[in-house]
């Protein structure tokens, strides 16, 4: 059937429009991303790869960056460790922020050493969520790569040997990508299989981008793909695993005066942080202090999950060398934990050990909480002695120090 002229000539006109239209629509997609990419270079000095930060869920929109030094990355201060943060209009309008974007993403970089010093626990800070919800212990991220995943993002270390930063000697370089958290970013509280898995290929590809900046000789391999999500806990201690497997192996959980929660995760000796918690439920920590609180003046009755327990780490390399336990109130350092040595903090409830695996010092670290110190503090010699002999063992370790057993008195 012929069509009408009068008729063609609208559909002509109609096409045009809709194909001018659809070219000003992709063009200013093209726009919009080429602009993103530019704001994630430009605050992240070009390092962190922008392909990968818009792959994340949060990532639509306009994209912005924070127009302050503490938010972009100046590499001239490395060693102070560096961040770029991000915003999205998408993070803003499926969250409701007011503003229209909101801040969705942070890259961090570093080196190693720094001089930052490595703190464990204290004494008075609840562990896990003091709400009494999940908390989620991170993971190694594996694939031969010394990296950590958490419930908001990965960190990741490459190693660089006889590496030099301003002058400066350095060791490694790590490298962190975090995503915002939260509803609806998250599923029950930690991230997406989706961003778990572009947080990964985001923080070794700045790790690997850093390293060539740097003139490091290595380069991290791609992360596995399917990095399974974290474990919630704590944990029954009659399932313990991974750090605290060797806390169930040596039936320590039948003790009732011992934590009867864990918190723990896989084992990998490439960490610079390894870490196993041992958790009183609330239950059992009011058993105890109501058993005990004659012999507990000013410890409250700990109301709080969490509250009472015996924390472990064990920290390797150059973290090893910067260990400082407890905080001594004048200069908030507390005691040093020296490489080669074992003791206590001087006021503290906090023990250290040593070791040396593969050629790298190790310290391990053990903190009582206050109030449980004195109600375990016959026990405490062998927990921290079946934690050390457990990761020494391991990792091969030699030259094992341990603390005197004079030093697990009850203050």
């Amino acid at each position: 059937m012929k069509v009408p002229d009068g008729v063609r000539k609208a559909l002509n006109v109609l096409l045009c429009v809709v194909a001018v239209a659809g070219t000003g629509f992709a063009g200013r997609e093209i726009w919009q991303v080429w602009d993103a990419r530019r704001q994630i270079d430009a605050a992240c000095a070009g390092l962190v790869p922008a392909g990968r930060v818009l792959a994340l869920s949060p990532a639509g929109g306009t994209l912005t960056h924070r127009q302050a030094e503490e938010g972009t990355i100046e590499l001239e201060s490395l060693p102070s460790g560096q961040d770029c943060e991000l915003f999205s209009t998408e993070a803003g309008e499926r969250t409701g922020s007011a503003s229209g974007a909101r801040w969705f993403f942070t890259g961090a970089v570093g080196v190693v050493p720094s001089g930052e010093r490595q703190t464990p626990e204290q004494p008075w800070d609840p562990v896990g969520d003091p709400f009494g919800r999940y908390t989620y212990p991170a993971q190694p991220l594996g694939g031969g790569i010394a990296g950590m995943v958490t419930d908001s993002g990965v960190v990741v270390e490459l190693p660089c040997p006889r590496g030099r930063v301003n002058g400066q000697r350095i060791s490694a370089l790590w490298a962190r990508a975090t995503l915002m958290t939260g509803r609806p970013f998250t599923e029950r509280e930690q991230l997406t299989a989706h961003d778990r898995d572009v947080l990964a290929q985001t923080a070794v590809g700045t790790a690997n981008n850093l390293a060539e900046r740097l003139g490091c000789p290595g380069r991290l391999p791609d992360p596995p793909d399917g990095i399974p999500a974290l474990t919630p806990g704590p944990t029954p201690a009659s399932r313990a695993f991974g750090t605290c497997a060797w806390y169930r192996a040596a039936g320590f959980p039948r003790d009732r005066l011992l934590p009867d929660q864990v918190l723990a995760s896989r084992t990998d000796a490439r960490l610079w942080d390894e870490r196993c918690v041992l958790v009183l439920s609330r239950s059992r920590a009011s058993t105890l202090w109501h058993g005990h609180a004659d012999s507990l003046p000013g410890a409250g009755r700990p109301s709080r999950p969490g509250q009472w327990f015996v924390a472990l780490h064990t920290y390797s390399g150059e973290h090893a060398k910067n260990v400082h336990l407890g905080t001594d109130g004048s200069t908030g350092s507390g005691t040093r934990a020296e490489p080669g040595q074992a003791g206590r903090d001087g006021r503290q409830p906090v023990w250290w050990a040593s070791s040396v695996c593969a050629g790298r010092a190790q310290i391990h670290t053990m903190t009582a909480a206050y109030g449980y110190d004195k109600v375990a503090a016959a026990q405490l010699e062998k927990l921290f002695r079946g934690y050390v002999d457990d990761v020494t063992a391991r990792r091969g370790c030699t030259d094992v120090t341990l603390p005197a057993p004079a030093s697990f008195r009850a203050d």
